[in-house]
């Protein structure tokens, strides 16, 4: 039986404003994928150009690294990092 890899990290909560352009989302994957995150739920809209991503992410590495490389996407306007919560390690069999 495998246990996950992710029940010791923290989870985070990012919000981020991108311009609709073609694959921006797939950007913002990547960077979130190659900098040690794991996406746990995402939920995006469209409004005004624009897409509005709520991501919640879990990972063992410093976020702010994240948040700095994301902000960096030239279609990115914005992007706000909530508190982290720890990951629950016990679950109910």
């Amino acid at each position: 039986m495998k246990t996950e890899s992710s029940h010791n990290a923290t989870s985070y909560t990012i919000t981020c404003r991108m311009n609709h352009e073609a694959a921006a989302l797939e950007r913002l994957c990547q960077v979130v994928r190659i900098r040690g995150f794991r996406i746990a739920k995402m939920a995006v809209e469209t409004a005004d150009g624009a897409l509005d991503i709520a991501l919640t992410i879990q990972g063992s590495r410093p976020v702010a690294m994240l948040q700095s490389q994301l902000e960096k996407l030239h279609t990115v306007a914005e992007v706000k990092l909530a508190a982290p919560v720890v990951a629950a390690a016990s679950r109910i069999a």
